[in-house]
């Protein structure tokens, strides 16, 4: 079921990390958010987080911004790539995987097509 324009953190059953990591994508203007329920489907992680920034900086921040407030809460991520490059940052908590995109990226390696059995639980950030 997907939740449109209703905060993340009163859907129910999502881990407050992860909501921690939706509302801090969301406070610096992600663009197009969604949030996929993989347990059904997969068993290497629960959610996917996706979403884009407008460039690699805006990217780079949002994925900065992910990092900073949930280290501030006492969850590091097990593993990030692209932080540097700032076209696709992976930010993997292992019960969720924060994916964020250059547009043009996001549109090239489209993961909601390939994960489009997993239902999209969340929807927010700024319009695409």
């Amino acid at each position: 079921m997907t939740r449109v324009h209703e905060p993340a953190r009163k859907i129910p059953g999502l881990p407050p990390a992860l909501v921690q990591a939706i509302e801090a994508a969301e406070g610096r203007k992600a663009r197009a958010l969604s949030v996929l329920d993989l347990r059904p489907v997969t068993d290497t992680t629960d959610f996917f987080v996706i979403c884009s920034g407008t460039s690699d900086a805006h990217v780079r921040g949002i994925a900065d911004a992910v990092v900073a407030e949930l280290g501030q809460h006492g969850h590091d991520a097990h593993h990030v790539e692209g932080l540097q490059g700032g076209r696709w940052v992976l930010l993997d908590y292992v019960d969720f995987v924060v994916h964020l995109f250059h547009p043009e990226t996001r549109s090239f390696y489209q993961l909601e097509r390939l994960w489009a059995d997993a239902p999209v639980i969340f929807r927010g950030g700024e319009p695409a």
